[in-house]
């Protein structure tokens, strides 16, 4: 039976506390009503019980557009648990692409009312004891996600670790922009980090060598691409440098992110990631050269702009966000990659 201080009016109360605040800023908040909902669940601190109660309650909600916008309007969206109040309700208002105030006045009532509805059936129902145990992605850097494919079932394994970690793989898909232009080493983009990792250094680590950058530029001169955009799905296949030695065997250079003139941003569509993937998830079983077969391919869970927190435009909204479920609570897995076991032969070397 629910304590008799919850009920669904104070519940709503203090979440609407906690939207203005942000989970960063709840320490010394009074939160009696979701503290007496979370009482049973296991965890170090109040606090830390009562995210565990809000992540369990949206997670119930129907995946889609009414959970994306209570993760960002409670700030459990990964980055955003120190974001203003505004900047979140801003970016869940793009998730139901209506303007910030008529968000606030209808949808985001709507949705502090659903999460209240979910946190009072706990309170009835009792909170599973796994709830604070938890995130079941904390102290794993490989999950394994069983998923269906039309007519049968595929294994996932999803790496929670930066995407130069990443070890005994055959294909990385590294997205990147139209121009096939890598990003400087300093960068934080998924293309950055693997041409990072791909240098080659001296015992002080000077760079000797940069042959991710050198065999791209090959191949734009190859196909005679120097200088002017590819089309959009376009795919070049590269060495992995001195990534080699932590076996992983190519990189994958998908062009979906076309440069918007005027400024330093992207656009990323949907159907260009869509053309795409055909290139690297092929269902043939051909093999190269060597003689293997590229059947391990970490897919990065942010494959728009290649930037953390880029995000796809259309009218699908941002399809990289499955991957935010393995890059939460701050984790710094700022590359998180799944890793899709699908056989995929040579198309990734096709000119524009």
């Amino acid at each position: 039976m629910a304590p008799p201080s919850v009920d669904h009016a104070s519940i709503l109360a203090e979440l609407k506390g906690v939207r203005r605040a942000g989970l960063v800023r709840l320490r010394g908040r009074p939160l009696p009503a979701l503290e007496a909902v979370a009482a049973s669940v296991p965890a170090r601190t109040r606090d830390q019980a009562v995210e565990a109660l809000l992540r369990l309650a949206v997670s119930q909600l129907d995946a889609g557009t009414l959970r994306t916008a209570a993760e960002y309007t409670l700030g459990l969206a990964q980055g955003t648990s120190d974001w203003p109040p505004s900047s979140r309700r801003s970016r869940a208002a793009e998730v139901y692409r209506v303007s910030v105030e008529r968000f606030r006045k209808h949808h985001e009532v709507m949705v502090l009312e659903q999460v209240a509805e979910r946190i009072v059936r706990l309170a009835a129902e009792g909170v599973p004891a796994a709830a604070g145990a938890g995130d079941e992605w904390d102290g794993a850097t490989h999950r394994s996600v069983e998923v269906s494919a039309g007519d049968r079932n595929a294994r996932l394994m999803v790496h929670v670790h930066p995407v130069d970690l990443l070890r005994d793989v055959d294909v990385v898909v590294s997205p990147t922009n139209t121009y096939l232009a890598l990003p400087e080493l300093y960068k934080s983009s998924v293309s950055a980090s693997l041409r990072r990792a791909g240098t080659v250094r001296g015992v002080t680590g000077d760079v000797l060598d940069d042959p991710v950058h050198h065999e791209l530029r090959k191949w734009t001169a190859r196909h005679g691409t120097s200088g002017r955009p590819v089309l959009p799905g376009t795919v070049a296949a590269t060495g992995s440098g001195a990534l080699a030695g932590q076996g992983v065997r190519r990189i994958y250079h998908a062009a979906v992110a076309v440069p918007r003139a005027g400024t330093n941003d992207y656009d990323v569509l949907p159907a260009d990631v869509t053309r795409a993937h055909p290139a690297f998830l092929g269902a043939n079983s051909r093999k190269d050269q060597a003689g293997w077969c590229r059947c391990h391919i970490p897919l990065p869970y942010d494959h728009g702009d290649g930037r953390v927190g880029g995000r796809l435009s259309g009218a699908h909204g941002d399809l990289a966000r499955p991957g935010r479920l393995c890059a939460r609570r701050g984790r710094t897995a700022a590359h998180a990659a799944g890793a899709a076991r699908a056989r995929a032969g040579h198309g990734s070397d096709r000119a524009p």
